[in-house]
């Protein structure tokens, strides 16, 4: 769908195995930014390519008009047709420093962070061309210029991005939603992040990985839900740890889905480990 002049959204559905015959049926955004050149945030999971070429096709743009790939981090559902992509139109492919080990080599990555499904969300690794930081500015031509700002909280390296002069922040896993899995790799990060994020000037438009588009008013408020959940887990992960000193992750992670009502579908493996997060700050130095 078209957000703005030049910016385009497009919804990847997949799924995700969570049991015997049982699927998890999930999406992701990437984004279109159509200068002079096309810039393409993020990949989507592995095929994702055909969805993403057929929308160039019906806006009368071309996949070799796509000059840079960005990836915001290195999980699956960002990268898993960025190998494709990059084969198809020889785009540039641009990352954090902290994201390329885990981009270039997906068997470290599902090693060091199994997700449920890996093999059918990534189709092969790509290697990262540009390496971005924190402050970098990527010219499209056309008027779009593109603000690289670094996020960290889900990942170590995600990256968000803001068109200054169109109004409009990408801020990929950055801000978590509400009621739904929290999965990320340091909570005070996260809060961090999105507090860097919220008092970001000019921001009219919210364009994020797992939210329709936030427009006006809506920004604040979805960056201010942000930060009352990330801090409700935090507050919840202590009671548990207070309550139940013994507790195993799996056990801790379960009375925290209870205590702040999320789906089912959070008592993981994943949702455990991003809870753990907290448990570091909790413990006394020396341990």
């Amino acid at each position: 769908m078209r957000v703005a002049e030049g910016i385009h959204a497009l919804k990847i559905p997949f799924r995700l195995p969570a049991g015997p015959d049982n699927f998890l049926e999930r999406f992701v955004y990437c984004y279109l930014v159509c200068g002079d050149t096309v810039c393409l945030i993020d990949s989507g999971v592995a095929g994702s390519q055909e969805i993403i070429f057929d929308y160039l096709a019906s806006i009368g743009r071309k996949p070799e008009d796509i000059s840079i790939l960005v990836l915001t981090h290195s999980h699956p559902d960002h990268m898993g047709a960025a190998h494709a992509i990059r084969e198809a139109t020889a785009c540039t492919v641009a990352a954090h420093l902290s994201e390329k080990n885990w981009i270039e080599d997906i068997d470290l990555q599902f090693r060091e962070r199994p997700v449920a499904g890996f093999e059918t969300l990534v189709a092969a690794p790509v290697k990262v061309d540009r390496v971005l930081k924190d402050g970098d500015v990527l010219g499209l031509g056309g008027g779009f210029d593109m603000e690289v700002f670094h996020t960290p909280g889900h990942s170590r390296g995600s990256l968000s991005l803001f068109l200054r002069k169109q109004k409009v922040l990408f801020c990929a896993d950055a801000v978590l939603l509400p009621g739904q899995l929290p999965i990320y790799d340091d909570n005070e990060a996260c809060v961090r992040s999105v507090n860097k994020l919220k008092y970001m000037r000019g921001v009219e438009i919210l364009l994020s990985s797992w939210d329709e588009p936030k427009r006006g008013p809506e920004v604040l408020r979805a960056l201010d839900e942000s930060l009352i959940f990330l801090r409700s887990i935090q507050r919840a992960v202590f009671e548990v740890i207070n309550e139940y000193p013994t507790a195993d992750l799996m056990a801790m992670c379960g009375q925290v889905v209870r205590i702040m009502g999320l789906p089912p579908a959070a008592l993981n493996p994943l949702v455990a480990r991003s809870l753990a997060s907290s448990l570091e700050k909790k413990r006394p130095r020396g341990h």
